[in-house]
């Protein structure tokens, strides 16, 4: 299974990025997927979370109302659309993939808990 991140890049601040995460080589319907970022020396954190069929989302309280995660079971790709970006959002993002299951609720805010992970992309927010 492979993830492929992509539409990082330069944001100024208040403004809006959408992020994408093609899988390929797996059923994508099958996998939980997920967005985490991680800033220099730090631990990836959990940013957001939708599940196979896109009936449930979880955010972060640092994104929530500023973030929108969707997925399109038909192009294998998941998005996250961010606005109001905030200098804080600089980060690296990740996406990442998970299919088994998980026995406890908040499973999906640990990054230890997904077996596939992209490449990270870039964001950098201008004040």
């Amino acid at each position: 299974v492979q993830l492929q991140a992509s539409g990082g890049g330069l944001v100024q601040a208040g403004g809006s990025l959408r992020l994408s995460c093609t899988v390929s080589g797996g059923t994508f319907s099958n996998y939980g997927m997920a967005w985490f970022r991680q800033y220099p020396e730090k631990e990836r954190e959990f940013v957001a979370m939708i599940s196979r069929y896109g009936d449930k989302r979880y955010y972060a309280d640092s994104v929530k109302g500023r973030a929108t995660i969707s997925r399109d079971n038909t192009r294998n790709t998941v998005y996250l659309q961010m606005s109001s970006q905030k200098p804080e959002d600089t980060a690296l993002y990740y996406c990442a993939a998970d299919e088994r299951p998980h026995s406890y609720s908040t499973w999906y805010q640990r990054s230890d808990e997904y077996l596939h992970w992209g490449r990270g992309t870039q964001v950098t927010v201008s004040s």
